[in-house]
């Protein structure tokens, strides 16, 4: 983020799904890929371990693969293998993992999560993002029963789900007893859990967020966030107006999986507000320079600590109304106003939301 503002580093707007093909089609070529990966088995195969997400796809496009073998990485086990003999130069090395670090999720956050819980079902299948809301989803399913997840990041929330029951994937209809993820983030506990544990499977991106391939799991729900939501749905992930925040990643390959999926639920979460309430997160238009990660004609559901709004097959009068209602009561004036002003439609039936 700091390298792009500073002009050392640049952006490239890209599906997470799609990376792993820069390689292999030679988009972006390779001339020394280096991976970081787990000690060798007695027959020579390396774990890419806790992050398999473009990094097997890079060692077999570069023409020459260096292996940082880290005694600490454990041995994941799914399409993560790669044997010696394709290895140029090893690098033995006995270095902690990057550990992230779980924190209290806020009032805010909890009242998020309980929206979402209700929309989730037992024997559903869930992809869950990184951040506090979908932190705080685990810990308001305890009454759920028979999930599934096929992700892209495992957490240590996941953890606590499987012990508790919550998740069982005996409902899944795609890998069913496995949980499916490209990459691994949390706690050295979590690293140790995933370790020779074979109810993890990790996967390329390219099949873990391909939304195809999401799509084979009936009751699919997709849960993600946004930095701002227009009133007519467009969803802003990435930039905060022309400043790079974050990047695609794997949100419309879910988003889309989601909706492709029989049963499934495509969810946009976020705080109705920031900056102590001064600053709306539903907006009548996205900040100037702002990109459009999930078109409006992909979400579904949004979801805020005020509510659900459900848009799919709603006209822009009709999600406005929605999104208004779910939109901080401090703000929500202003966004009526700018509806009726703006909307041609509005004229003759004017748009009214409870205030």
């Amino acid at each position: 983020r700091e390298a792009i503002a500073a002009g050392r580093s640049a952006y490239v707007p890209i599906h997470l799904s799609e990376i792993p093909g820069l390689f292999s089609r030679g988009i972006i070529p390779l001339d020394v890929a280096f991976i970081h990966v787990s000690p060798p088995d007695e027959h020579g195969f390396m774990s890419f371990g806790v992050e398999c997400a473009a990094s097997k796809a890079a060692a077999e496009s570069a023409k020459i693969v260096v292996a940082q073998v880290n005694e600490r990485m454990p041995r994941t086990l799914g399409d993560v293998f790669i044997h010696v003999s394709h290895v140029h130069k090893i690098v033995e090395c006995s270095e902690p993992l990057m550990t992230l670090k779980g924190g209290e999720s806020t009032e805010v956050e909890q009242k998020i999560a309980a929206h979402i819980a209700n929309l989730i079902q037992d024997g559903d299948t869930l992809q869950l993002g990184i951040g506090g809301i979908p932190d705080a989803v685990l810990t308001q399913l305890e009454s759920k029963r028979h999930l599934g997840i096929h992700t892209e990041m495992v957490s240590d929330g996941v953890i606590r789900a499987l012990e508790n029951g919550v998740i069982t994937n005996r409902k899944k209809t795609l890998h069913p007893g496995k949980i499916i993820a490209t990459f691994v983030l949390g706690s050295e506990d979590l690293y140790r859990y995933v370790d020779n544990n074979p109810i993890f499977e990790l996967h390329p991106c390219d099949y873990t967020n391909n939304p195809f391939i999401v799509a084979q799991n009936e009751n699919m729900v997709a849960i993600n966030s946004a930095i701002e939501v227009d009133i007519t749905g467009q969803v802003c992930a990435d930039s905060i107006g022309s400043k790079i925040y974050s990047g695609f990643v794997g949100q419309v390959d879910f988003i889309r999986g989601a909706a492709y999926s029989k049963g499934g639920k495509p969810i946009i979460a976020l705080p109705s507000s920031t900056k102590n309430n001064t600053i709306s997160r539903i907006v009548p238009q996205l900040k100037p320079g702002a990109g459009v990660v999930t078109t409006r004609a992909d979400v579904h559901y949004v979801v805020t600590e005020f509510g659900v709004a459900s848009l799919h097959g709603k006209n822009l009068v009709e999600r406005a109304q929605a999104l208004i209602a779910i939109a901080h009561p401090a703000f929500r004036d202003e966004l009526f106003d700018y509806v009726n002003k703006t909307n041609k439609s509005s004229k003759t039936r004017e748009l009214s939301v409870e205030r």
